[in-house]
C-alpha cells in the first residue's frame, strides 16, 4: 500500500492548525481548482469525532464522490479520517500536531490502495501518488497561509 508523508512547519499555535486542518470551509478552499463540494454529512464547520463527510471532485476529468469518516480524535495533537466509500479500495489520513514554542509541526500520513491490482499499482506508480502528493502539499500550503496570517479568523470562529 503507497504511503505519503508530508511535514510541514507553521508557525502559528497548535490548536489554530489543528483546527484549520478539520475546517470543512478551509478544505473547499484548498481544492477549488477540482471544483470539489461537501455534499453530504457535515458540510461546513469543524468536523469531529464519529462524524462523516462526503466530497464531490473532479479528478482526471471526471466527477468522483468520497465519504471519509474521523476514526480518531485527540484535540490537538492528531486525528485520522478514512475512506468509508469511494475510488480507492481503502485509505487512512492520519494528521499529527506538534507544538514548539509558536510554531507546529504538521505531519500527513496518507496510506491508500487503488483499485483493479496490477493496473491499479501501475497507475500509482506513474501518475497518482504524485497528484496525490500535490494535493496535500496544496492543502497544507493553504493552512499555512492562513495560520500564518490573521485569515484563520475567517474559519475558525
Amino acid at each position: 500500500m503507497p504511503q505519503i508523508k508530508l511535514s510541514t512547519t507553521i508557525q502559528a499555535e497548535r490548536n489554530i492548525v489543528f483546527d484549520l486542518s478539520r475546517s470543512i470551509d478551509l478544505h473547499k478552499i484548498s481544492t477549488q481548482h477540482t471544483n470539489e463540494k461537501a455534499i453530504a454529512g457535515r458540510t461546513e464547520g469543524l468536523i469531529e469525532m464519529g462524524e462523516s463527510v462526503t466530497w464531490r471532485a473532479k479528478h482526471f476529468g471526471f466527477y468522483q464522490k468520497l465519504r471519509t469518516e474521523i476514526t480518531e480524535f485527540e484535540r490537538p495533537n492528531y486525528f485520522t479520517d478514512e475512506m468509508v466509500s469511494g475510488a480507492f479500495t481503502k485509505f487512512k489520513h492520519e494528521h499529527h500536531f506538534i507544538a514548539s514554542g509558536n510554531r507546529t509541526e504538521m505531519t500527513d500520513y496518507f496510506d491508500y490502495e487503488s483499485p483493479f491490482g496490477i493496473i491499479g499499482r501501475l497507475v500509482d506508480k506513474m501518475l497518482l501518488k504524485k497528484y496525490m502528493t500535490e494535493l496535500l502539499k496544496k492543502r497544507n500550503q493553504t493552512i499555512k497561509e492562513f495560520a500564518e496570517s490573521e485569515k484563520w479568523k475567517e474559519i475558525i470562529k
